[in-house]
């Protein structure tokens, strides 16, 4: 009886991502990062994000050296550290996580800090907690394939890939191929940031991905800002993620208010 209830737990985490992407388009997936801009603020912007019609939700790991991260998101993430945030301590408040939040929730870190913690022990506290998804841009595919998939898939936990216009269409194929939940389209070659617009060479990259037909499902992030970049990103993905431009607001004022009207701002 245990262990089918396990499984029935690993089905629900994994296809709480899957139902999303099944159930909803223009999907917008909002990124924070743990322990910003107060220690113990985690769930109570996740729950807020959630009450404001956002469809995913992605927690970053704070981190000392973020590098696919612009400053916006080092900065929030050094003040969390500075406030004491660890992967340990972030873990122990996430597990009220599915008393509040029924939305898909992604942790997003880096590989080192991951090691130090232990992959193993790392995926069995995120199922615990019913994180449905990693990303972890510095992973290579070829170790995840080679030694942590079969971890990965025990938990019930989606790894996402993440693509840039520079990746080859052989390596796009590959991740497609051993990729669950989505594909997470790397806007441009670039740090994070929030930008204003979308230029034109972006777009077709956009639009080359599009017609290659993937099976997964795609989120275009870096440099998504406001509703014009969001929307653009909606023709040619299945919707967005925005992360430097909410840290943004959070920097400015992290109300509940404030936090629907960003949201209310990018969906309209």
């Amino acid at each position: 009886m245990g262990e089918i209830l396990k499984m029935s737990t690993q089905e629900q985490v994994i296809n709480r991502i899957n139902d999303v992407f099944d159930q909803k388009k223009d999907i917008l997936n909002v990124y924070f990062t743990a322990g910003y801009p107060m220690f113990d603020d985690t769930i109570r912007i996740a729950r807020n994000l959630q009450n404001a019609g956002a469809d995913m939700l992605e927690i970053g790991i704070p981190f000392s050296d973020p590098l696919a991260d612009g400053t916006t998101i080092q900065e929030s993430s050094s003040k969390a550290l500075a406030n004491g945030m660890t992967i340990h301590k972030l873990l122990d408040e996430l597990k009220d996580l599915r008393k509040y939040i029924e939305l898909p929730v992604l942790m997003m870190g880096y590989l080192n800090p991951i090691l130090q913690f232990g992959v193993n022990p790392f995926c069995e506290a995120c199922e615990c907690v019913e994180i449905d998804g990693l990303i972890i841009p510095d992973l290579p595919i070829e170790e995840y394939i080679d030694n942590y998939k079969e971890i990965f898939t025990a938990h019930g936990i989606h790894n996402i890939f993440l693509i840039s216009p520079n990746t080859s269409e052989e390596r796009i194929r590959q991740i497609d191929e051993w990729s669950d939940g989505f594909i997470y389209m790397v806007s441009s070659s670039s740090i994070t940031g929030a930008k204003k617009g979308l230029e034109s060479k972006q777009l077709s990259y956009f639009n080359r991905i599009d017609q290659m037909n993937l099976k997964n499902a795609r989120l275009i992030g870096f440099g998504i800002s406001d509703h014009v970049s969001f929307s653009q990103a909606c023709r040619y993905a299945h919707g967005a993620i925005i992360g430097s431009a909410f840290i943004n607001q959070l920097k400015n004022d992290a109300s509940e208010k404030a936090i629907k009207n960003f949201v209310t701002s990018i969906k309209k």
